[in-house]
């Protein structure tokens, strides 16, 4: 059975239900037939009401983003100059990965509706739900040495940031390198990784996770203490596209005055959005735990500590707890 007639007959009698046997008749099928393949669209995001007597319902139609808007909305940057977009993937990061080894240019931006490997900081799964959702990888090539991959972290943070905060109005704020967070809880990952030569970065794949209009429903009950999304907090849906646009111009823009100036300036940018600057909080570093006040950034990209003896400590990699 074609899915797009099943589609078809919902879409031609909107908010009325179909029963199964017009169904049956329609398009010579059974009704087990018709439940199985109402179960794969649900799968892929519609939503149904089914009544013995009626028969079944179209309730909603997943929001699909749309290459054709966003690339509008874009107007020629080269963040997003080659969109290559998916249904569903194992993880952008690793289709990104693949294009910039065949030589992917600058900007190629992989985006997916679904993923379901996604990952996180640390090989951290990533909650990535079909349509509702920003999960997207890009290309970059930047001219700088391998020891400042960290810096390009706090510099896509900080645009992501200014970019939602513009956006949404949302109180939105940066927990130390990366996390997006809104009164505490986290809307956005960012995973940056790389790969070089004698030195100098080749290219990086930087990963973007933004909850952009998951509702509650969508997460497992233990992470609504830790978890939001923009449309729980906002109250309102957002365009994804209009969402991914806005960033790529902010993105691109940091990123050129960082090739400019250097990282100087996004230190600036970066501490003034941090919510992790001035309160004792526990590290946990590949050497150990300790405990300290964030006080700076470095400009090598690593966060000042002042320890309890009044030492000042520049911490690379650590796991942030919350303040204490």
């Amino acid at each position: 059975m074609n899915q797009e007639l099943l589609l078809q007959l919902f879409i031609d009698k909107p908010g009325e239900y179909v029963s199964g046997e017009n169904i049956s008749q329609e398009l010579g099928v059974s009704r087990t037939a018709i439940w199985k393949h109402i179960r794969k669209l649900e799968a892929a995001g519609y939503q149904f009401e089914a009544s013995r007597r009626l028969g079944y319902r179209l309730l909603s139609i997943p929001d699909m983003l749309s290459v054709v808007k966003l690339e509008n909305q874009l107007q020629g940057n080269i963040f997003g100059q080659h969109i290559h977009y998916f249904e569903t993937v194992e993880s952008t990061q690793n289709l990104a990965r693949a294009a910039a080894e065949e030589g992917a240019l600058e900007g190629t931006l992989f985006v997916a509706e679904q993923q379901v490997k996604g990952r996180g900081r640390m090989g951290r799964g990533w909650i990535s739900p079909r349509g509702k959702g920003i999960w997207m990888s890009m290309v970059l090539r930047p001219s700088v040495p391998i020891h400042f991959a960290p810096q390009l972290t706090l510099l896509t943070a900080v645009a992501l940031c200014r970019s939602l905060k513009r956006l949404t109005g949302l109180p939105i704020g940066i927990k130390w390198p990366n996390d997006l967070l809104i009164e505490g809880k986290k809307i956005s990952g960012i995973l940056l990784e790389s790969a070089a030569e004698d030195e100098r970065l080749r290219y990086v794949i930087a990963g973007i996770g933004i909850s952009v209009n998951l509702e509650e429903a969508d997460y497992p009950a233990e992470l609504l203490e830790k978890a939001t999304s923009l449309r729980i907090s906002g109250q309102q849906k957002w365009s994804r596209e209009e969402v991914i646009a806005d960033f790529l111009k902010e993105w691109e823009q940091l990123y050129f005055l960082y090739q400019e100036q250097g990282f100087s300036p996004i230190v600036t940018l970066w501490e003034a959005l941090s919510v992790s600057l001035g309160k004792t909080v526990r590290l946990t570093t590949p050497q150990g735990e300790l405990v300290g006040i964030p006080i700076g950034l470095e400009e090598s990209g690593a966060i000042r500590i002042q320890l309890e003896d009044g030492s000042i400590k520049p911490v690379f990699s650590a796991e942030m707890g919350e303040p204490l």
